[in-house]
């Protein structure tokens, strides 16, 4: 249990936080409906769905104020940076902002499910003094959920609101993010319908409250007396009004950090950004390397890249593999969907030393990644294209030592590649060759150890590396570290990295797929001891 802390027990406050609040508000205005005096004569009318109704509500109003803030991306950056002075754990946490967004999203879809379940009773108007607004006779009972759905304020924007809802999340799916970015990208921009509905929603005013009347009506004594309602002085006729519309109020500071945020991407989309070189590597990859006036980066960030002439609107998130020390930043892009491939066959079809079309490029933003050279032990895992975070890191570590920097406090580095096909460790295996010579020359062989496996393989590939086996060089890589084939046993990895570091803090940063993710985060609280002066492992992983 205690392991698990380490590495999840601040996440999990804030979730129990979360969840706590979200629970309070739907109780407090539960019963702030069901047993409030001013709504007696609406529950009477409406039943416990006046309640049902309105908890939900409240519950929406929070959690669409908190939906905005996880992808407001440089107000991320801004507050990572902030919080360097308050430990690595507060700072994880920002990495897990689309988790979070995520979760939110679930739960607003489960309250306007059942808001919008219970709604279908209310009436419509501002002004009425009436309880009920729905003055028609010749309406059939069962055709007033539709008329009323169809004929105000509150119920035509309910619909537009979850329509609009329903595409967003569906369109979110994994398979379909995957697989057809474009849709789950030109769909999720749903949400300024989604908003714009939300905000004019309670505009009806079709909650309605008892008015104060003077002299009062006392509904305990009156309600039994409807016939007298005007002709006693105790018992006036009563008056209605609707609530004064409070949705707004809960998301116009999201709305307008949001709009700041958007603002500030299209000012960096007109900054000129010129191309360095164009490479292409194989198993169509394209390595871009490009310069941009007053950028700055750190090792393992991130940046948006928009390419005008193939989408206006498009922008696609790709780890830097450059590192801060050089004058260019690059990024390397694998052909995995329409976009990529359409910028991958512009490329291929320019003449050489031509420049490319125009990028727009938005970033650099803060990842897990950031944090690696704020322990003394990292192991690096990458899987595939996942190894870019940590080419930064390395082609840093390499300048660090070439520098003789005194501020690099880590000493130990294990590094993990997994790849599917030997052509993917060409795109960055003359980075480790040089880094093998720099470690050697130095006598610091014992700095960096990597492990390079090869998870894609049959019988004849198996055969070809027994028999080169006793060669100096790996025949796939040319390096001195033989590709292993076949998986990490991470049971194994992790035992040998505690055992060599019985004191030390571990960093373990992943950029791979989520299957990964639960392994490596299960072992970072298996091997983590309790005790604070022996070994612990911290789980970060990428997001994006």
């Amino acid at each position: 249990m205690g392991n698990w802390i380490i590495n999840n027990g601040l996440t999990a406050f804030i979730l129990v936080l979360w969840m706590g609040i979200n629970i309070f508000l739907f109780v407090w205005f539960y019963l702030f409906y069901d047993l409030g005096d001013e709504f007696f004569y609406t529950r009477h009318l409406l039943g416990s769905a006046l309640a049902w109704a309105r908890a939900p509500a409240a519950v929406l109003n929070f959690n669409c104020m908190l939906i905005l803030l996880p992808v407001c991306r440089n107000l991320l950056s801004l507050l990572r940076g902030s919080f360097v002075c308050c430990g690595r754990s507060m700072r994880k946490q920002l990495d897990k902002n689309l988790s979070f967004h995520k979760l939110v999203a679930y739960m607003i879809a489960l309250m306007t499910a059942v808001h919008m379940h219970y709604s279908v009773k209310f009436g419509r108007l501002k002004y009425l003094t009436y309880l009920n607004p729905i003055r028609k006779n010749d309406i059939d009972p069962q055709q007033i959920p539709t008329y009323f759905v169809f004929t105000t304020i509150a119920g035509l924007t309910g619909v537009i609101i979850t329509l609009s809802l329903i595409l967003i999340i569906t369109s979110s799916m994994e398979v379909i993010r995957r697989s057809y970015f474009e849709v789950f990208w030109y769909t999720h921009h749903l949400f300024i319908i989604f908003f714009a509905g939300l905000v004019f929603h309670g505009a009806g005013r079709i909650v309605r409250r008892q008015d104060i009347d003077d002299p009062p009506h006392n509904y305990t004594y009156c309600k039994d007396r409807t016939d007298d309602w005007g002709k006693i002085p105790e018992c006036p006729v009563p008056r209605f009004e609707g609530g004064f519309p409070q949705t707004w109020m809960w998301v116009i500071g999201p709305m307008f950090l949001y709009l700041c945020e958007r603002l500030l991407r299209f000012i960096r989309y007109t900054q000129t950004v010129r191309y360095r070189k164009i490479v292409m590597r194989p198993s169509k990859v394209l390595e871009l390397q490009l310069v941009k006036n007053g950028f700055k980066m750190e090792v393992g960030q991130y940046v948006f890249i928009n390419c005008p002439s193939i989408s206006q609107l498009e922008w696609h998130p790709f780890t830097m593999t450059s590192a801060p020390e050089e004058d260019f930043f690059s990024v390397h892009i694998r052909s995995a969907g329409d976009w990529t491939n359409k910028l991958i066959n512009i490329m291929e079809q320019l003449p050489e030393g031509a420049q490319g079309p125009k990028l727009g490029v938005d970033g650099p933003f803060g990842t897990a990644s950031e944090d690696v050279f704020d322990y003394e032990v990292a192991m690096l895992v990458g899987a595939g294209i996942g190894v870019t975070p940590f080419a930064s890191i390395l082609k840093s570590i390499w300048y660090k030592f070439k520098q003789s920097d005194p501020k690099l406090r880590t000493r130990k580095i294990y590094f993990y590649w997994l790849c599917r096909e030997t052509y993917a460790f060409e795109w960055f295996a003359d980075l480790l060759q040089v880094l093998e010579r720099e470690m050697e020359e130095r006598g610091m062989g014992h700095f960096l150890t990597y492990k390079l496996y090869l998870t894609g393989w049959d019988q004849n590939l198996a055969d070809f590396f027994n028999v080169n086996f006793d060669k100096d060089t790996d025949v796939v890589t040319g390096l001195k570290q033989k590709t292993n084939i076949g998986r990490p046993i991470w049971d194994k990895e992790f035992d040998q990295v505690r055992k060599e570091n019985p004191t030390s803090v571990v960093g373990t940063f992943l950029c791979g797929p989520e299957a990964l993710a639960k392994v490596l985060g299960k072992k970072c609280a298996k091997f983590s001891d309790v005790d604070p002066r022996k070994t612990k492992f911290y789980f970060n992983k990428e997001n994006f």
